[in-house]
């Protein structure tokens, strides 16, 4: 009978020292499978972001790009209505020098 029971003891300590190694085993692969997922988490974060950030450039283009075109419609405006001005101004500029010539 005391044989059996040290077969017995001996028999539960190789199963529990079994179901420590197996633990073991488990805990190394969720921590891995855990840090492959904490990656993937990542990557997918760091995509998201570099999407956002393109979107974020294209928009602010865009927007530069209107606003030159408004700048440079608005510098076309001005540039004639100078002309105009300038224009106006021709026969009174040519009358001025005439009248110089002939007073000399």
């Amino acid at each position: 009978m005391a044989l059996e029971a040290i077969q017995e003891v001996t028999q539960a300590e190789s199963q529990a020292k079994a179901r420590c190694e197996a633990a073991a085993i488990q805990s190394r692969q969720k921590l891995v499978d855990a840090q492959k997922q904490a990656r993937g988490i990542l990557e997918q974060a760091r995509q998201q972001a570099q999407a956002k950030t393109r979107e974020m450039m294209a928009q602010a283009e865009q927007r530069a790009a209107e606003e030159t075109r408004q700048v440079l419609a608005q510098a076309e405006q001005d540039c004639e209505a100078m002309k105009q001005q300038a224009r106006g101004r021709l026969d009174q500029a040519a009358q001025l020098i005439v009248e110089k010539v002939v007073n000399r």
